[in-house]
């Protein structure tokens, strides 16, 4: 499921990247620049993450004892840091936009397009994501994640672009686009933290309290206590240590 998911994933992210694409030549809007130049950072991440997520489903081997599953830490940690250099991009075009102001044209048929893809990107989004936590893959849960900053960014561009469509003031485009690209920063950021968190078996209280919990409700009567319990994740797979003492 995760693999498949993440194959639309990519795909899809190749379509809305050449929807914006076409918006921003249609409107020599920055703000449309900005949401398309983020949405090359989807296109990246999502063969990256369907590489990865392949590369963490292969079995355990003599090399990899406890499978390939870190792997999904790795591709997240990439996609993190690059959601937070599309960030930086958004603040470096939007001050040049607002500084030097360009011409914008076609605005009404820009937001037609950009809210198309937004809409798309955000159903698509919660999805990814409410099916990365349940089969436990960080490389989807991330995609989704990010599929969702992209579409608020788009969602920020519509306002930004419908406002300046009705009142002509052309430092909107720059304004909403450096407000929004807070936003993608902050989520680029948590996504790298967790990663690492990841690579580096930091403890996961969450994951813990699953595993307790599932003990508890699967006692068997011999149990006398656990004792140092620990709990490794490898992509989808827990791999506990030690088991219940009779």
């Amino acid at each position: 499921m995760p693999v498949r998911l993440q194959r639309y994933i990519a795909f899809l992210s190749v379509i809305l990247f050449i929807g914006k694409l076409w918006a921003w030549y249609l409107t020599h809007s920055v703000t449309v620049l900005t949401d398309a130049l983020e949405s090359t950072v989807n296109v990246i991440a999502g063969f990256i993450g369907l590489y990865s997520i392949i590369l963490a489903a292969k079995p355990r081997d003599a090399n990899h004892p406890y499978g390939h599953g870190k792997a999904e830490f790795v591709s997240s940690a990439v996609e993190g840091s690059l959601i937070f250099i599309a960030g930086l991009m958004i603040i470096y075009e939007a001050i040049n936009q607002l500084l030097e102001p360009k011409p914008l044209h076609k605005l009404d048929l820009g937001i037609y397009i950009t809210g198309a893809a937004g809409v798309i990107n955000y159903v698509a989004g919660i999805y990814a994501e409410r099916e990365g936590k349940k089969h436990r893959s960080l490389i989807v849960e991330s995609a989704g994640k990010h599929l969702k900053s992209d579409a608020y960014s788009t969602f920020a561009i519509i306002v930004g672009l419908i406002l300046l469509l009705v009142t002509g003031w052309q430092w909107l485009d720059s304004v909403v686009a450096l407000i929004f690209s807070l936003v993608i920063l902050v989520t680029g950021y948590k996504l790298v933290r967790r990663s690492l968190a990841g690579i580096m078996d930091e403890a996961d209280e969450q994951i813990l309290t699953d595993v307790i919990h599932t003990l508890q409700q699967y006692r068997k009567p011999q149990w006398i206590d656990l004792h140092n319990l620990r709990v490794i994740q490898y992509g989808c797979l827990l791999y506990t240590s030690p088991s219940p003492r009779d």
